[in-house]
């Protein structure tokens, strides 16, 4: 199949650093291009992708200081989209409602994946309006703001098989600290993640990103915080993932918001190693209580869940992301979509499977 891929600027594809929309579009298109499908990557110039890459902006907005306006990019790469409509035979969109009002009005299929939340109360008149309009869902949970949107499916996201994998032995041992891999932010927990290893005295250590949005919240609650057993280490990129999560008996995710999806989640299964997170918007879906981490009400709760980690087998957990959460498994949901929507808009297309 043809297919265009067209991602957010903000973040390269994919990111250097922190961006999960970027590095799900990346595992998405490099998947889509070994399994022998022609794709056209809209973003910014600094990605980087064995499919034919289409320079929207010479790089990625939150690596360019002189961006005032990031909405201006935005709209010329909806242009650029429209320009070559004809070359593909489906358009899959990474940026939320935008596409809406064009690409509704054209003849070639296309479909979102909702990235965020939709809880929004602004969303409802907006989803209201195109009730036609396809979008994927990335966890089941994600759905229940809009009743009336066109959920066509749900796609849990994945990850390239062996990008990360469990670094020293299987069985657990060598593992000495507790994770937080991420954003400081409120809704994400960290003070709480702080007070429970505190609590059962393992260290924390924590690899996250301050966005300047957060920068008075880290300055006035986080960082009084460290010390004391809790260091913050700053942003890791994919390569420093493996040995930082690898190292722990244990990946905190206290959240409180009703998170997506989580990739830091199936990061974290890649390597064998457990989650204990809150019981909030995804997580049910993508943890399995017992097996693959354990799912908490409170910090009470977590503190105590602590000294069940032990018993949650490494191997066990790697063999339930290889089951359930690799690339490969999403590209081949999405190449589903892919062929319903396109014999849709054209029922005498004749698609040619690669895969």
């Amino acid at each position: 199949m043809r297919v265009a891929q067209i991602a957010p600027l903000h973040e390269a594809v994919p990111p250097k650093l922190y961006g999960g929309t970027e590095r799900v579009v990346s595992f998405l298109t490099e998947e889509l291009v070994s399994l022998g499908h022609e794709v056209t990557l809209f973003a910014s110039g600094d990605s980087v992708t064995t499919a034919s890459l289409h320079r929207c902006w010479p790089r990625a907005l939150r690596l360019d200081p002189a961006i005032r306006d990031p909405i201006a990019p935005h709209m010329l790469m909806m242009e650029q989209v429209a320009q070559r409509l004809e070359q593909f035979d489906v358009l899959h969109f990474h940026m939320d409602y935008w596409p809406f009002t064009h690409f509704s009005r054209q003849q070639i299929p296309f479909v979102t994946t909702m990235h965020g939340r939709l809880d929004l109360p602004e969303l409802q008149p907006v989803f209201a309006a195109f009730p036609h309009c396809p979008v994927v869902s990335i966890s089941d949970s994600q759905r229940r703001p809009l009743a009336q949107a066109n959920f066509v499916r749900t796609v849990h996201h994945g990850l390239p098989e062996h990008l990360l994998t469990p670094q020293g032995p299987l069985d657990g041992s060598g593992r000495s600290y507790l994770a937080f891999l991420g954003r400081i932010c409120p809704e994400k927990g960290i003070d709480k993640a702080i007070r429970i290893a505190r609590a059962v005295g393992i260290p924390l250590r924590i690899a996250a990103k301050v966005d300047k949005v957060d920068v008075e919240y880290f300055e006035h609650v986080i960082k009084p915080m460290l010390g004391q057993g809790v260091e913050l280490i700053g942003e890791i990129n994919d390569g420093q993932k493996a040995g930082f999560l690898s190292g722990a008996r244990g990946l905190l995710m206290p959240i409180d918001w009703p998170e997506p999806f989580g990739l830091v989640m199936i990061e974290a299964m890649a390597c064998g190693t457990p989650v204990v997170a809150f019981n909030r918007g995804s997580v049910p879906e993508i943890i399995e209580d017992g097996v693959t981490g354990l799912i908490v009400e409170d910090e009470t709760s977590a503190i105590g869940a602590i000294a069940r980690l032990d018993r949650l087998s490494p191997a066990a957990i790697r063999q339930r992301f290889e089951t359930r959460f690799t690339a490969r498994r999403m590209a081949e949901d999405y190449l589903g979509i892919y062929r319903q929507l396109a014999t849709q808009h054209r029922p005498n297309l004749r698609l040619v499977s690669r895969d």
